[in-house]
């Protein structure tokens, strides 16, 4: 699990590869959404590094406060560190910050339940970088760093579809690495959602990523060109109707995204 299907390392072929840095930063990213504690043998497992090695990478990053250690408990947990980080990456994407208002507009439409948010790829998914969740309090529980399936959600097909051809080919292969035996499906994803761009001028997502919610997406360029990032609009699927989503928040995602790939 260690190794970086996007990256060459093996004997040693990128002689620039930082393996130590690459662990250490495996183990940090080895928390799901919901968990606070994690013990050396959950980030063995997971990482597949020995727990030798777990136990020097913990106390670095202890040491770093990247992680705190709870002795009596023999668990860890993310430290300020990871915060100062996280909010460093964020304070870097002006995006996020010029997409609150649109954001904040879609979340304030007739419907209470509807959350927007905004993603980057990572490898093969999707990284939540600015959510504006609903006015409900039941309702979608996303929040900054959750992710989605690069594939198999809105929010994902709709990066795909506004990436470049070298950009796009780039994600097939990195997803081939990760799961070659999903290659058939990525492909039937990919084709739908560009059918559906083409006809439609957005992605949808109807109970795919998870079978409670539905969804549409549409890509977003940065004002420079260099990334696409993904913008959604979705609910459960009890109370954000297809019909609604199609009829009422296309056209105001589509104004929404062009806006914010328009410098004017």
């Amino acid at each position: 699990m260690m190794d970086d299907p996007g990256v060459d390392t093996e004997d040693g072929k990128d002689r620039n590869f930082v393996t130590a840095l690459a662990r250490g930063l495996e183990v940090l990213r080895c928390f799901k959404m919901g968990e606070t504690a994690l013990t050396n043998t959950d980030f063995s497992e997971r990482t597949g590094l020995p727990k030798a090695t777990i136990t020097r990478l913990t106390h670095t990053l202890c040491a770093l406060e990247y992680l705190i250690a709870d002795s009596r408990a023999g668990t860890y947990r993310l430290g300020a560190g990871v915060l100062q980080l996280g909010f460093g990456v964020l304070g870097g994407m002006d995006i996020a910050e010029r997409a609150k208002p649109q954001m904040r507009a879609l979340r304030n439409g007739p419907n209470s339940y509807i959350t927007v948010a905004m993603g980057e790829r990572h490898k093969d998914d999707v990284v939540y970088m600015a959510v504006q969740p609903s006015r409900e309090d039941v309702a979608l529980s996303m929040r900054i760093g959750s992710r989605l399936p690069l594939f198999h959600s809105a929010i994902g097909r709709a990066i795909l579809v506004g990436m470049d051809d070298d950009e796009r080919a780039e994600a097939f292969d990195v997803a081939q690495r990760i799961a070659p035996q999903n290659a058939a499906a990525h492909r039937a994803a990919f084709d739908k959602a560009q059918q559906e761009y083409q006809t439609l001028g957005y992605c949808t997502g109807y109970g795919e990523w998870r079978p409670d919610v539905n969804g549409i997406a549409v890509p977003v360029r940065s004002l420079d060109g260099a990334r696409v990032f993904g913008l959604n609009v979705g609910g459960p699927s009890f109370h954000v109707k297809k019909r609604q989503l199609e009829t009422v928040y296309a056209k105001l995602l589509t104004q929404a995204a062009q806006n914010l790939s328009s410098s004017t």
